[in-house]
């Protein structure tokens, strides 16, 4: 089982990375698998998307950096994570622009009529934090999160949302969530069954 979790966070440590830690040891309890975590605010090149179209041609991106290797890893992953703090009722900047430079899988997939992994098995999840309690913090993050996976054939398959966290190790402080995130690592675990 190849476990890709991809972490919008500009903080190392912070309580989204913790979250899905925290998500993977409860797999783990279950299933052998092998994880992978992308700190996308350490990659030294990954440019947004400049629309310019290149990928409707050939349904590869024009821009060669970092985002070339990530498109490998995304596509060889049972399961992927997009973990991310809300920022302004969305994705983190640097999660938007990784999910941005899959417009290339789009034009593959609806413009070339090409695929590039179609299993049953796959699955993909959001796992997001808040500092806020409203009622509808996250549904940018789910919005923009289904848009992704569907982009790339991967069934969305739910969400863990926390709300109230805002101050470094508040998730992990927070026993309840803690235990909460073990049992949705297992829920997922146990979907492979």
């Amino acid at each position: 089982m190849n476990i890709l979790a991809v972490l919008g966070s500009p903080r190392k440590n912070g309580n989204s990375q913790t979250l899905v830690q925290t998500v993977i040891s409860g797999i783990e309890e279950k299933i052998q698998c092998r994880t992978e975590y992308i700190y996308l605010q350490g990659m030294k090149s990954l440019s947004p998307c400049i629309g310019c179209g290149g990928c409707e041609k050939t349904g590869m991106c024009v821009i060669k950096d970092d985002m070339i290797e990530l498109y490998g890893k995304a596509d060889t992953a049972d399961i992927i994570f997009l973990v991310t703090p809300v920022y302004f009722y969305g994705p983190t900047s640097q999660l938007k622009a990784f999910i941005d430079r899959f417009q290339a899988r789009w034009s593959r997939k609806y413009l070339l009529n090409e695929r590039v992994r179609i299993e049953d098995k796959r699955r993909g999840y959001l796992l997001a934090t808040a500092a806020t309690k409203g009622p509808k913090v996250f549904e940018g993050c789910v919005l923009v999160a289904k848009s992704y996976f569907d982009t790339i054939d991967v069934p969305y398959s739910g969400e863990l949302l926390i709300r109230g966290v805002d101050e470094k190790k508040a998730f992990k402080n927070n026993t309840e969530e803690t235990e909460n995130a073990l049992r949705f690592g297992r829920e997922i675990a146990d979907s492979f069954g």
